[in-house]
């Protein structure tokens, strides 16, 4: 069997083993490389896991456990094959488990490193994006892609309530959390609420704080859906990943306190960048 050191340089040394079981089935014990990289780790161990989840089980254990940091790179696909004696396959299909699910990310010509950590946001509670990242200690900010006053569809007239006047604002952002790009958000504003909206530095300010300030209007209440998808390719150049990578779509209206509705928003977060978690009690 081979066993492996794995550093966080991105070198893989490999040496002969005549364990007869590994650490990945939990038969072995783990040791620290010297440089306080990827743990030596005796393979495969015998199990009835597929040797690829048992691939993936272990790289997330180290990520978990801090071993493997942020921007560190993963050994390739190839050293990974020889080192454990598996094919390029399996190795491959393990590693693309872990970007699909934000643990790592790729990039061409380079190598496939360990991400950032994902942000939570709970959904119990009705805050700007603003807010949610300062409160992570992130610095929030923003780029307006586009800012125009449309007349508003039928779905998008229901969903609002408007009178006679069915101009709408049409605002999209790109949200970023310490420079990352982390979510593509198009919010609807009816015209008639918020008129000269249009001067506003929307890209770096909560949008929440300035229709308070501005307008007297505060937000009190919000119906919220989730689900997934994949981006298309526009959504995928603007959020920096790959078309057809996951993404959390939310739509929200969102209502003042005289239970007006002033605001619909879709929101397309990184599926390997966000997270989002509710609290259940009972």
């Amino acid at each position: 069997m081979a066993r492996i050191c794995w550093w966080r340089s991105g070198g893989l040394k490999t040496a002969r083993s005549s364990l007869s079981a590994g650490v990945l089935a939990g038969n072995g014990e783990d040791k620290q490389g010297k440089n306080g990289g990827m743990v030596v780790s005796d393979w495969p161990g015998r199990s009835s896991v597929p040797l690829y989840y048992q691939l993936k089980e272990r790289i997330r254990e180290q990520i978990e456990a801090g071993i493997l940091k942020p921007g560190d790179k993963i050994p390739s696909e190839r050293e990974l094959s020889l080192a454990y004696g598996m094919s390029r396959m399996t190795v491959r299909q393990g590693l693309t488990e872990l970007v699909n699910e934000g643990l790592l990310y790729r990039e061409q010509g380079k190598g496939t490193f360990v991400a950032l950590p994902k942000i939570s946001q709970g959904l119990m509670k009705l805050t700007s994006f603003t807010e949610d990242m300062l409160r992570r200690g992130l610095q929030p900010g923003g780029r307006v892609l586009s800012l125009e006053v449309v007349e508003a569809t039928p779905r998008l007239a229901g969903i609002l309530v408007l009178p006679e006047d069915r101009r709408i604002y049409r605002l999209e952002r790109l949200r970023l959390a310490d420079g990352h790009p982390m979510a593509l958000e198009i919010t609807h504003l009816p015209y008639h609420v918020f008129p000269d909206l249009m001067g506003e530095e929307l890209g770096h300010r909560s949008l929440y704080a300035i229709l308070e300030t501005k307008y007297g209007v505060k937000v009190q209440r919000a119906m919220q859906s989730l689900e997934p998808v994949v981006a298309n390719h526009y959504e995928a150049e603007i959020l920096g990943v790959a078309p057809g990578a996951p993404l959390l779509l939310m739509e929200r209206t969102t209502y003042d306190v005289s239970d007006r509705p002033i605001e619909y928003v879709k929101s397309l977060y990184r599926g390997d960048r966000y997270k989002f978690v509710v609290e259940l009690t009972r």
